[in-house]
């Protein structure tokens, strides 16, 4: 009897444990990824995600805040359409869209056109689209279909929650894979998380919000994350911390000839001295650039200031791109340097604090710059921060009410952005 009423219990542990499991994957507001750092000279970013033609399978995709859609080697690898699943034909409006409003713009692109696309009946099955290699800045086509597009792990605030599978239908172009050539290994996509309508956000339904919250790892060895979706969000090991709590928020601002994020500047202080910038300028945030550029005027400013406040630190011999380096070497011995904070004064008089460990990059056994590089005269954006600034901050795009979250160096909480816990509570 009692060996029953035992099992019994078990039994009823065990149905109340799937109910919890359940309601919390129901109530789960968040998709979350990994976030891969790449050991390449431009310290690019990638993340996964899953397709379902002709097999589900998951491929490493280059994380790009700009890009106005999302691209990918073809599975297999066709180089036709012949196997596409749901093409976009040249008939279509998205077709037209995407082309002309929501292409990439270079004058390297040829204007694409319809003519090898046709069928025996005068057909059009499928819409080539122009992209731009992130990486090379050439320009390639690309045939769209509409696409299974499939994230396998959702976040309940607290712990991961598998095989929580979230769908989605998103316009994605497809690639003959040499497109990817000079793209890190195993990278073999680009992840669109831009403000365009076919950027993933757009296609983020309830009850996921578009909301990207974005924290990028400083090393290669432990990924950082993406979350898709409102939060809570909690990093360890302060896991009763919601990082939204920490954040400081301003308004995204709109730019004529771009989906990316723009906030407004109006000073850079470097130890109590502002260095102004000019009311019309734009900032961009930027996941391709790895340093934080700045229009020759501004740059000049900063670097001299810079530079007076550093006297005590030896100078060291230049490495380029950087226009200001230390000796971090005493008596052979290699040591840390402390540098003062650069504060973004943004528009509504919030400041994203820069500090040493985002500021200073060490770049040879003995030699660390300052991680800012001169983006000339006549630069389009006056300011494009790069990711060294915001590795291990957490940002956050709210696509839904225009503002832009950010942390400052999470570090001084004693945390990281590789500092996620991945594994399943089961």
């Amino acid at each position: 009897m009692q060996s029953y009423i035992l099992m019994l219990i078990q039994i009823i542990a065990l149905v109340l444990a799937f109910i919890s499991q359940k309601h919390e994957a129901l109530a789960s507001s968040s998709l979350v990824v990994p976030v891969n750092k790449h050991a390449t000279a431009n310290s690019l970013y990638s993340t996964h995600a899953s397709f379902n033609y002709p097999q589900y399978h998951q491929q490493n995709l280059l994380i790009d805040l700009d890009a106005p859609f999302m691209w990918h080697s073809s599975f297999p690898h066709q180089e036709s359409c012949e196997a596409c699943p749901n093409p976009v034909t040249c008939e279509e409006f998205q077709c037209t869209d995407l082309r002309t409003t929501f292409s990439y713009v270079s004058p390297l692109c040829p204007q694409p056109t319809n003519n090898s696309m046709y069928d025996e009946y005068n057909y059009c099955e499928v819409c080539p689209v122009n992209i731009i290699s992130p990486v090379t800045g050439e320009c390639s086509q690309v045939i769209t279909t509409f696409e299974q597009f499939m994230f396998t792990r959702s976040y309940g605030g607290r712990n991961v929650i598998p095989h929580n599978l979230y769908v989605t239908y998103p316009i994605v172009g497809s690639t003959p894979p040499w497109t990817f050539d000079p793209f890190p290994s195993s990278v073999v996509g680009v992840i669109a998380l831009s403000s365009s309508p076919y950027a993933l956000p757009a296609y983020l339904r309830n009850p996921v919000n578009r909301i990207i919250a974005l924290c990028l790892p400083s090393t290669v060895s432990t990924p950082g994350v993406l979350f898709l979706g409102n939060g809570p969000y909690y990093l360890n090991p302060e896991s009763n911390v919601d990082i939204r709590s920490l954040l400081s928020y301003t308004e995204l601002l709109k730019h004529p000839k771009s989906f990316g994020y723009f906030i407004g500047v109006n000073s850079i202080v470097i130890k109590n001295r502002s260095i102004n910038v000019p009311a019309n300028a734009t900032t961009k945030i930027s996941t391709l650039d790895p340093y934080t550029k700045l229009r020759t005027d501004i740059y000049n400013d900063v670097v001299r200031r810079f530079s007076s406040v550093t006297k005590r630190i030896p100078p060291a011999k230049l490495v380029a791109p950087f226009g200001l380096c230390f000796n971090t070497s005493v008596n052979g011995a290699i040591v840390g340097i402390k540098v003062p904070d650069i504060d973004l004064v943004l528009q509504d008089g919030k400041k994203w604090t820069i500090s040493t460990a985002n500021s200073i990059k060490q770049v040879t056994g003995d030699v660390a710059c300052l991680a800012v590089v001169d983006g000339g005269p006549t630069s389009e954006h006056a300011i494009v921060i790069g990711t060294y600034q915001f590795e291990d901050n957490f940002l956050l795009f709210n696509l839904e009410n225009s503002t832009f979250g950010f942390s400052s160096s999470l570090l001084h909480r004693h945390t990281s952005c590789s500092s996620f816990n991945f594994t399943v509570n089961q």
